[in-house]
């Protein structure tokens, strides 16, 4: 299986493991997943440690790094495909630039986005897991 990791799941595999679902944990300890990592989501735990709004041991650059380097997580890229990919989703999508970026990068590269996200749990032209 090929997942992309919402911010929220990078966090939590990280630093608060009992807040992801069974389903989550188990996909993310299969010897069998690839685990990707959107480039927004170091963008996103940026903000969020320089707003305190999530606390982490260290600075968010290291600990981003780190994160990746244990877990084995590959990072992608934000290129002019995923932009234009994530502005002209199809239907009815929020209009979060980081949802977004990552729906969009699961669609052009076949991912399926782990996320506790309704917005994107709901999204019927992206494939997602989470089950509560």
């Amino acid at each position: 299986m090929h997942v992309l990791l919402d911010t929220c799941c990078v966090i939590w595999a990280v630093s608060d493991a009992d807040q992801l679902t069974d389903r989550a944990a188990e996909i993310l300890r299969a010897p069998t997943t690839n685990v990707f990592v959107s480039a927004i989501s170091c963008a996103e735990i940026a903000c969020l440690a320089d707003r305190r709004r999530i606390v982490i041991d260290r600075h968010w650059k290291l600990w981003f790094n780190k994160a990746v380097a244990d877990n084995g997580w590959s990072v992608l890229d934000i290129d002019l495909d995923v932009v234009q990919e994530a502005y002209s989703l199809p239907g009815d999508f929020p209009r979060d630039p980081a949802d977004r970026i990552i729906t969009g990068t699961a669609r052009l590269r076949d991912l399926t986005v782990v996320t506790a996200d309704i917005k994107i749990l709901d999204y019927p032209h992206v494939q997602s897991v989470w089950d509560t």
